[in-house]
């Protein structure tokens, strides 16, 4: 190959690794505004926009697909290695953590179609709508990490992951006590627990992204344990009953 055919190569090879990170990007800011709407739509009780965000997803789907797609084709083209294998075959992984945070997006807007006019106290929705905070907040710090390669970056939302288990546990707990004081609120809170736990998953998809961005640069997989705090079920709890 002449050493002008062979520069041609590496820049269109250049441009196919750069336009599967470009794809990431705009599939993870996607995801990003999904989780934003459909919380939003839970705090306003804004049906339209919960049907927006159904309606949106069919979007990132179709997103994933090309990512997945293209990955491939490089793949079988380029035959990559090392480092570049791994960045295509972290452009796959992440791509579907993205797509499982556009369904929960999706199934948190579908709880707000489903409360219909059994929404009530904000008080009740505030729990939710701060976990929702920190798990965007740990998906934007990911997704910045992968577009700048930081690793440091990956490893924080990484160590991070605790806080949103130890926050949906807290949120379990209230909801149960507010369901045993007024049964009222048994329909909305069950509804709200649903949408903690979407949330809560949102956040270890946040973290499986900062576990293949590691893999990614460093070439090895994450040895310590994940720090998980989650110990909220309904077989975890005591319940006792309110004082009156």
């Amino acid at each position: 190959m002449s050493p002008l055919a062979n520069e041609h190569t590496v820049r269109a090879y250049d441009a196919e690794l750069n336009e599967l990170s470009q794809r990431i990007a705009e599939m993870g800011g996607l995801a990003e505004q999904q989780l934003a709407e459909a919380v939003t739509a839970l705090t306003q009780s804004n049906v339209e926009l919960a049907q927006q965000v159904i309606r949106n997803d069919a979007q990132i789907d179709r997103l994933q697909r090309q990512i997945e797609e293209s990955a491939i084709l490089v793949i079988a083209r380029r035959q990559p290695m090392a480092l570049d294998l791994r960045q295509i075959v972290a452009s796959i992984h992440i791509a579907n953590d993205l797509e499982r945070i556009g369904d929960l997006a999706k199934n948190t807007a579908k709880r707000v179609i489903a409360m219909g006019d059994t929404f009530g106290s904000q008080r009740l929705v505030a729990g939710v709508q701060h976990m929702a905070e920190l798990s965007l907040a740990q998906l934007k710090a990911v997704l910045d990490a992968f577009a700048s390669r930081d690793l440091k970056a990956a490893i924080g939302v990484w160590e991070r992951d605790g806080e949103i288990d130890a926050m949906n546990t807290s949120l379990f707990r209230e909801l149960l006590t507010y369901m045993m004081e007024d049964p009222r609120t048994i329909t909305l809170c069950t509804h709200l627990l649903f949408c903690a736990k979407n949330v809560e998953r949102i956040g270890d998809h946040a973290t499986n992204i900062a576990e293949t961005l590691n893999y990614m640069i460093t070439g090895q997989p994450m040895t310590d344990e994940r720090p998980k705090k989650d110990s909220a079920s309904l077989t975890s709890v005591a319940f006792t009953a309110p004082n009156k």
